[in-house]
């Protein structure tokens, strides 16, 4: 393969034609995302940085004369002053201190209707010397402002080339990669040139890291007076900076400040000379007087509560047809596959084990893609940004952001896919309450078990002809999980020391339509993540209870099975009945169910017997298999809900108490509403966390509390 060599001023890359890589920049809702989608469309993957957990989003593109080029989207951020990880993680491609990325070119998105707050973050990284290409984006709202922009002229003042586009109309696309060809083959169209003389800010001390280290332009070197700590420098030249910076008493915050009152002294130069802007006295946009109705103090609210209840109601009305289709598929499966295998181990692994992990999986696919979906769809209109901004107030007061209502909110359908949407979250102490917590609220795998519950110990009665006495049960048990979850934050914000500063600075976006092909990828990216990433995960943890539900210790379960043949064999008319005793007692003297007996005596004080012991324990790998295994348990079909409901209002203790009375079933139902016993939850939360610790402890701290109040209702109502 051929070798091109391509030198910079700051650095010298030899690669081959296959390694350009190109870093996309910009502020956020600049219609980075909307480019980067335009430009790579499928062709693309989604990620880690590395050492964080921040969306790793690459791409791969053709330039002019088929020259191909890996297209990475770094986070957006507003300058080259980072306060957030994600902020970090673009500051250090662009400073060439990340270890596993170098960027070749920067391709840098601006707003042309807010030119002059992005012309901040350009001129940085015009200072640093790297090939940058401008892509600007939002001509059409820059017009409908009145705004008008000379290119020729904006591109000769920066001395980079600068491209109009619209990502959505894919207008300029072309053009953008013509010109990102010409900067990678040194032939650009305009040279580059100083923005501001940034040695002034700190002569001494620049010329000093720079014979430390000569590639770096000027205002690196004032960055590595700056942030050095946070490069990958060996100690002798983490000492040589420090000394630099006592030596010429370095100021960094005096240096900033300085800097960025120069720059924009210099931006406002440019916009007086290249952009013509309407005055002071403009006619109001649609955006302005949409948002007085949308941020008011009262109707604000109103329209949020529906705005969030339909998106909660969306995700059953449109997934549930998918969901059930799935389900069928996978029981006609399983159906098929138990009559055309032999009864074996293996035959049993495949279908009770492997097959039912996958459509543990699968079925989640529908929620998750509607769900992010839907959410994408509020992103794209800007009314996203709304929901975080009216929601803030309170979820500050229990150390969340506004940020963290849409994951909450999200929980009441699947916790997976909304702790994946909790990555939105910026603040390392508020994302990670905000993943530990939205297990708490609610989820739609809850609903049977709520269901058969209330239905044995409520009496279906109506108050004022039109309230459920069991409607407002069910309610309850939805409130009390969010309020749940409230508390929990505010107590753990206490003790999670995390020392990020907590930052809500947040830009309101005007309304558009959303760009249904951006809907689209998203969607399927996010099912990608899940399916590969924690289903891999769930997978192992279904075979492994199915190994416990199968297996026990010694001879006993041949002994049940032996038992059972003899019977059948004695009474073939009876043959369905006792292969349904058979499972129930096969069950009990498996490892399963002496984990059910062996933890009776710490469930009884709950007011639960050893077969919701058992089911606690399956139910693990989903809150709705409690139905299932208590059908087995009770040896009636699992789809007879009413058979099931006679047989669990008539079970006993063996000292002839009634099992679900209205202290155990109300106790059990507060067990559900906080229990952590979910392992796709588990499952997704490590690998949001990147560590075992946090599923761990939201695993123990859940279940405690779940414990202790379920323990407190049953005494109480005992």
């Amino acid at each position: 393969m051929p070798v091109v060599c391509i030198y910079f001023c700051r650095h010298c890359y030899y690669l081959s034609k296959s390694a350009l890589h190109i870093a996309l920049v910009g502020n956020p809702n600049s219609g980075k995302t909307s480019l980067f989608n335009a430009l790579t469309g499928l062709n693309q993957k989604v990620g880690n940085f590395p050492g964080v957990t921040v969306d790793k989003k690459t791409g791969h593109i053709t330039l002019e004369q088929n020259l191909p080029a890996e297209l990475i989207d770094l986070p957006g951020t507003y300058s080259l002053y980072p306060r957030r990880s994600d902020e970090w993680v673009a500051y250090k491609v662009l400073m060439g201190a990340d270890k596993d990325i170098k960027a070749d070119v920067v391709l840098l998105v601006a707003d042309a209707s807010n030119l002059k707050r992005n012309l901040l973050f350009c001129s940085q990284i015009i200072d640093l010397k790297i090939p940058v290409v401008m892509a600007l984006t939002m001509n059409d709202i820059a017009a409908k402002k009145d705004i008008k922009i000379d290119i020729g002229g904006l591109e000769a003042e920066l001395g980079i080339p600068v491209v109009a586009v619209n990502p959505r109309k894919n207008k300029g696309l072309v053009e953008l990669k013509k010109v990102l060809a010409q900067v990678v083959k040194k032939n650009p169209r305009t040279y580059a040139r100083d923005f501001m003389n940034t040695k002034k800010l700190a002569a001494a001390s620049v010329e000093s890291v720079q014979q430390l280290f000569p590639q770096l332009s000027d205002y690196a070197g004032i960055h590595y007076l700056i942030n050095h700590e946070n490069f990958p420098l060996s100690t002798q030249q983490q000492n040589a900076i420090e000394q630099i910076e006592a030596d010429n008493k370095f100021n960094p915050t005096k240096t900033q400040a300085e800097e960025i009152m120069q720059r924009y002294t210099r931006i406002r130069q440019i916009m007086q000379q290249h952009v013509v802007e309407t005055g002071p006295l403009e006619k109001k946009m649609f955006t302005d007087r949409l948002d007085n109705l949308l941020l008011d103090r009262v109707w604000g609210y109103v329209i949020l509560l529906v705005v969030l209840f339909l998106l909660f109601q969306s995700i059953f009305w449109l997934a549930r047809f998918p969901m059930d289709g799935i389900e069928w598929g996978f029981k006609e499966i399983a159906f098929w596959l138990n009559h055309q295998l032999p009864k074996a181990w293996w035959s049993d692994l495949l279908v009770n084990g492997f097959l039912a992990g996958l459509s543990g999986i699968l079925v989640f696919v529908p929620q998750i893609m509607i769900l992010f979906g839907l959410i994408t769809v509020l992103e794209d209109t800007g009314y996203m940004a709304r929901i975080s901004f009216l929601s803030d107030k309170l979820m500050r007061k229990v150390g969340l952001n506004g940020k963290s209502v849409m994951p909450m909110i999200s929980g009441f359908a699947c916790a997976v896919p909304a702790i994946m949407s909790a990555r939105n979250i910026e603040n390392k102490k508020e994302r990670l309450l905000t993943i530990l917590i939205t297990p708490l609220m609610s989820c739609s795998a809850r609903l049977p078990v709520y269901t058969i519950l209330i239905s044995l110990v409520i009496d279906d009665k109506y108050y004022f002809g039109f309230l459920s006495v069991q409607g407002l049960v069910m309610m309850g048990l939805y409130f009390l999980g969010t309020a749940m979850a409230l508390i929990v934050s505010y107590v753990m914000k206490w003790f999670i020391k995390i020392k990020e500063k907590s930052f809500f600075i947040l830009e309101l976006p005007i309304y558009r339509a959303p760009r249904w092909k951006n809907v689209g990828i998203t969607m399927v990216e996010k099912a990608k993540i899940f399916v590969f990433d924690a289903g891999r995960v769930i997978i192992m943890i279904s075979m492994l209870l199915w190994f416990l539900s199968s297996f026990g210790p010694g001879n006993r379960i041949q002994k049940v099975e032996d038992k059972y043949a003899v019977l059948i064999q004695q009474q073939p008319a009876k043959k369905d009945s006792l292969q349904k005793h058979f499972s129930s007692e096969k069950l009990q003297n498996s490892y399963a169910g002496i984990l059910g007996k062996a933890i009776e005596p710490v469930i009884a004080p709950l007011g639960y017997d050893w077969k919701i012991g058992i089911a606690l324990i399956t139910s693990f790998a989903a809150r709705e298999v409690f139905v299932g295994t208590m059908a087995t348990l009770y040896s009636v079909e699992e789809n007879d809900n009413s058979s099931l409901r006679q047989k669990m209002e008539a079970a006993t203790h063996p000292d002839g108490r009634k099992v679900y009375t209205l202290p155990a079933a109300l106790s059990l139902m507060i067990f559900y509403v906080l229990a952590m016993q979910c392992m796709s939850t588990l499952a997704v939360v490590k690998r949001e966390t990147r560590t075992w610790k946090w599923p761990a402890f939201q695993f123990v701290y859940m279940t405690g509390l779940a414990y202790l109040m379920s323990l407190l209702v049953y005494q109480l109502f005992k």
